[in-house]
């Protein structure tokens, strides 16, 4: 039985712009080739978060989808590369280690790479585990360039994202979308029209008076949820007992030093950001005011720039966790009107991206089907709870006793499917993975042996294994530390290829 085409969705309308607003629009303009309107509403007057400036990997793969290309891109976002996350100060004081994109090395036996890691480190012929990282050794000398496609060379082993301006990313896919034909209107807000049977929302007034109606719409209105909350009632599960943080400030300074990668530093109630782009730096402090003052928040992030600030601080207020639902009705949240995790692992623009995908495949008619929106539910659930569990174990697993918030998050109950993640690695070094996991091994041994998170012992397997690992390791490590200072530097990539224009 084929689809009729009179059953289809002809009118989408999205509220909201911002990044979540315009990345729904390009990516459903470019979908949606004909047969559907799609209207964006969005109000210069409200304005947007606008400060999440680091993605992860998958982020290529969505500009890719659009047909955009790298170069151009980093050039209209004052944009530069990111081979991952230096962590300062979360597992003990003056200690630090790297998240990496990309894999530890290159597998070389049936046992996996960190426990002949594990097992030279007891014979005290180990280096550091970051060292068998070619992001790490990459970014640790300041050098970026993409991994080349020759499975069997090192430089294959690393991956990468990007860190740009979030409002210049808005605009360049507004011009993208607006070329697709997608309609901005100009306004906000001030009546929402639904049907007095099913609930769904039918129109939305503006408060010039015009009705603009729709058979979809895609709420993007930020913290607020204009429509799956305020209208629809739909319902917010608060975490904040797990992840105590609940403002930021956030304030751009003059270029400092310009690494191919991002800072996170602990402080004593929470964290602070640093986030290199061609034009500037991108700093914030998030921080727990059950534990700190705002004022005290504030001097501190003023104190630890390393440059001139080119703003007053702004402050962000939220409270992590999630909505009930991510679909309700006719109505798709998306980017933080469906939920907040704190930007540790710069997994906002993720979550918009993966609701976008989600709601491609398993896009509706207008029988609303709900066995879609189950799915869509189920999915998206899944997907913010395992990344909600990855930032926690970056607060449980420390050692660090020298104030109250650090104190608290060591002794906290986690969730359970996080706590038994944790005793699996701690008792025999073994990673489990989640349905829906956007965090794979690589992330997760970075933050378990990051911070001390050591096995008490290694794969059983191990024994019977004749492969000399510690001498596997150090020739990996070698031809790493070679092949790194083969490349350009973070800047001299940036010149050659992508420089912006100065703004």
């Amino acid at each position: 039985m084929t689809h009729s085409e009179n059953n289809s969705i002809k009118k989408i309308v999205i509220v909201g712009g911002g990044t979540a607003g315009w990345m729904t629009a390009a990516a459903l303009s470019n979908a949606l080739q004909q047969g559907c309107d799609i209207t964006l509403i969005e109000s210069e007057q409200i304005g947007t978060v606008g400060v999440g400036e680091a993605t992860i990997p998958p982020i290529r793969l969505f500009n890719q989808s659009l047909g955009i290309n790298e170069n151009d891109f980093i050039r209209a976002t004052q944009g530069s590369f990111k081979l991952g996350i230096q962590f300062i100060n979360w597992g003990r004081q003056n200690h630090s280690y790297f998240h990496p994109f990309g894999s530890y090395g290159r597998q070389f036996d049936l046992v996996s790479l960190h426990h002949h890691w594990l097992q030279a480190k007891l014979e005290g012929k180990a280096e550091a585990f970051d060292q068998y990282s070619m992001a790490w050794v990459v970014a640790q000398q300041g050098r970026f360039a993409p991994p080349v496609t020759d499975p069997r060379h090192v430089l294959s082993t690393h991956d990468y994202a990007y860190h740009f301006d979030a409002g210049l990313y808005a605009s360049y896919l507004r011009q993208y979308s607006e070329a697709k034909g997608v309609l901005r209107i100009e306004g906000k807000i001030s009546a929402v029209k639904q049907n007095s049977v099913s609930g769904f929302i039918e129109a939305v007034q503006l408060d010039n008076g015009q009705l603009i109606e729709g058979e979809l719409f895609i709420d993007c209105s930020g913290f607020r949820g204009l429509l799956i909350e305020d209208t629809l009632k739909t319902g917010y599960q608060d975490w904040s007992h797990w992840l105590p943080c609940n403002r930021a400030w956030a304030v751009p300074s003059e270029r400092g030093d310009f690494t191919p990668y991002t800072k996170s530093t602990a402080h004593a109630a929470g964290w602070q950001w640093r986030i290199p782009l061609q034009h500037r730096t991108g700093n914030g402090h998030v921080f727990s005011n059950h534990f700190m003052s705002e004022q005290q928040a504030q001097d501190i992030l003023l104190q630890n720039l390393g440059a001139k600030a080119l703003a007053e601080p702004r402050m962000l207020q939220f409270v992590t966790g999630r909505r009930n639902l991510f679909w309700n009705k006719n109505v798709v949240a998306i980017g933080l009107a469906s939920g907040f995790l704190e930007p540790l692992e710069s997994t906002s623009i993720h979550l918009i991206q993966a609701g976008i995908a989600k709601l491609l495949a398993l896009f509706p008619d207008k029988d609303f089907d709900p066995l879609l929106t189950e799915e869509y539910n189920r999915v998206a659930i899944r997907e913010i709870e395992n990344i909600r569990d990855f930032i926690i174990l970056h607060y449980k697993l420390t050692e660090r006793d020298d104030s109250e918030l650090w104190r608290y998050c060591a002794t906290m109950p986690v969730p359970d499917s996080l706590h038994y993640r944790i005793e699996q690695f701690k008792r025999q070094g073994r990673l489990i993975p989640g349905e829906m996991d956007l965090f794979g091994n690589t992330s997760w041994l970075a933050v378990h042996l990051g911070q001390f998170n050591t096995p008490q012992k290694t794969d059983a397997v191990l024994a019977y294994r004749s492969i000399e690992g510690t001498e596997r390791l150090a020739k990996l490590s070698q031809a790493m530390q070679a092949a790194a200072l083969s490349l350009p530097t973070h800047q001299q990539y940036i010149d050659q290829y992508c420089k912006a224009a100065p703004l």
